[in-house]
């Protein structure tokens, strides 16, 4: 499999397709193009028929769409337990990945990744932080109910913190304060393997290739 992504530095929805992969444990082959320049578009046209990342090259065509990705490695991968194997637990992951592709608009616009930050965002809108208390809210209330296994949102890691890495991430480079399960929850994320294997080279990423 091929994993075509844009700028680890700033690509959110690429580092979610990322962190999904690599928990299938497959080798696969990462195919970077630098978002913003004058011929990203045309590039990832040869790719995605959206223009877009992520995009998962499979011997059968391309799979865009970081959630659609997911869960075709959910379906392709049953062994790699991508999902939480409670019936309910994997119903509220899946809710919760699905309210995070498409909510959350204000956090994404005021506090865009950028995994090189560590400076504090000043005036933060009522908006934006009414959804940092949700995401606050959806972490506790999984880690309370279902994170008896280990350190992440289910016990064990899921899609579901591949698709709240990006967060924790942004709440770590704009200092948001955070409590305890938290705060707790954002170390965690930074200490997973996988993401601090994409965050260092992001802090290495040069801006085009």
């Amino acid at each position: 499999m091929k994993l075509v992504i844009g700028n680890k530095n700033y690509s959110s929805w690429s580092l979610r397709a990322a962190l999904a992969l690599e928990l299938t444990g497959q080798p696969f082959e990462e195919i970077r193009i630098p978002l913003y320049q004058p011929d990203s578009r045309q590039k990832l046209l040869a790719h995605s028929p959206t223009g877009r990342v992520p995009v998962l090259v499979t011997e059968q065509g391309p799979v865009w769409d970081s959630l659609a990705i997911a869960e075709y490695l959910a379906e392709r991968f049953p062994e790699a337990g991508l999902w939480p194997l409670d019936t309910y637990a994997r119903a509220l992951a899946r809710s919760i990945c699905a309210e995070m592709h498409s909510g959350f608009a204000a956090l994404r616009s005021q506090l865009p990744m950028d995994l090189k930050r560590d400076q504090a965002q000043a005036g933060l809108g009522e908006d934006c932080r009414a959804d940092i208390a949700r995401v606050v809210a959806i972490w506790s209330d999984c880690r309370t109910r279902f994170g008896d296994g280990g350190p992440f949102l289910f016990g064990r890691a899921s899609i579901a913190d591949a698709f709240y890495a990006p967060v924790a991430a942004r709440l770590k480079a704009y200092r948001v304060e955070l409590d305890g399960p938290a705060a707790s929850y954002v170390q965690t994320i930074y200490a997973w393997p996988a993401f601090k294997r994409w965050h260092d080279a992001a802090l290495l990423e040069r801006e085009t290739l």
